[in-house]
């Protein structure tokens, strides 16, 4: 049995106990059975989705070289056609400006309303019916706020700031309330001990804790952002690099144009990267973070 054990760690053992009052002991808990069927069911109902496509006026001899040869196109032979390199900075703006808007102004609204989603920070009903709001908000896809949005303001950027900022807000909210709970209770308890106000805890004890990861998670949401404003500049009228991007492989169809539009947003991606672990390393050193 001491054998058994240090083979097995008792935490990734499942004991159950039979009718006849026997104790089975397998290897594995709970959760790894269901996450394994959870994995084998997706994956069968992956396989059997393949046998319900239509694929009528499909010819593979046909669509393997023409994708190809697209692909070859479109990321081997980049090039400007309907605009300048002038006009593609500015667009690429655009798009840019608007992720920050929508960060920036949900990154501060999101703070205060994460003060009171906090169940460390606030009392519970407050906290419960904060989440419950917030969760709301988060299960509608930012794709739909955005249109919600464009038909009550109109097609253009301000509705795409909107939907963004909407679900920007639900999204920072549970990341930020998660993190000033992990702070530790007893550096809480020691400042209300000492007649520190709730303003002062928060201020001294809270953000000095977690301030590395609403910086983190502020721009893990710029980033998403970025990439939702892409798509919002044709689906909401919004402009941008997003909207260029559609004329070019819906209006024009020119596959070239497409492959250097890609291009620049992969470039302002990884950019976008290396600026955020920078700024981290330089402002918050490792052992700082730790």
């Amino acid at each position: 049995m001491e054998a058994f054990r240090e083979k097995i760690p008792l935490e990734q053992l499942y004991i159950k106990r039979a009718k006849n009052g026997k104790i089975n002991i397998k290897s594995g808990n709970k959760i790894d059975l269901v996450t394994k069927w959870t994995i084998a069911v997706l994956t069968l109902l992956t396989v059997l989705a393949f046998f319900f496509f239509d694929y009528t006026g499909l010819s593979l001899e046909r669509a393997i070289p023409e994708t190809w040869h697209n692909l070859k196109t479109m990321f081997l032979e980049p090039s400007l056609s309907h605009f300048s390199w002038g006009e593609a900075m500015y667009q690429i703006g655009v798009t840019v400006g608007l992720g920050v808007l929508a960060t920036v102004i949900g990154a501060v609204i999101a703070l205060f309303l994460s003060f009171m989603a906090a169940e460390n920070l606030s009392k519970a009903w407050v906290s419960k019916t904060v989440r419950m709001v917030m969760a709301f908000i988060r299960a509608v896809p930012t794709v739909l706020w955005v249109l919600i949005f464009a038909i009550a303001a109109g097609l253009g950027s301000e509705a795409a700031v909107l939907g963004m900022l909407f679900h920007s807000i639900a999204y920072l909210v549970k990341a930020f309330s998660e993190a000033f709970e992990e702070v530790d209770n007893g550096i809480l308890e020691a400042m209300r001990a000492t007649g520190s106000n709730w303003w002062h805890i928060v201020t001294h004890g809270v953000l000095p804790s977690t301030f590395t990861y609403l910086l983190s998670w502020t721009f893990l949401r710029f980033e998403i952002n970025f990439g939702v404003a892409v798509a919002m500049g044709a689906a909401a009228g919004a402009g941008g690099i997003g909207f260029e991007l559609f004329m070019a492989s819906g209006f024009y169809f020119d596959l070239r144009e497409v492959g250097f539009i890609t291009y620049a947003i992969l470039i302002i991606a990884i950019v976008l990267e290396m600026a955020s672990t920078r700024l981290k390393n330089r402002y918050f050193p490792a052992s700082v973070r730790n």
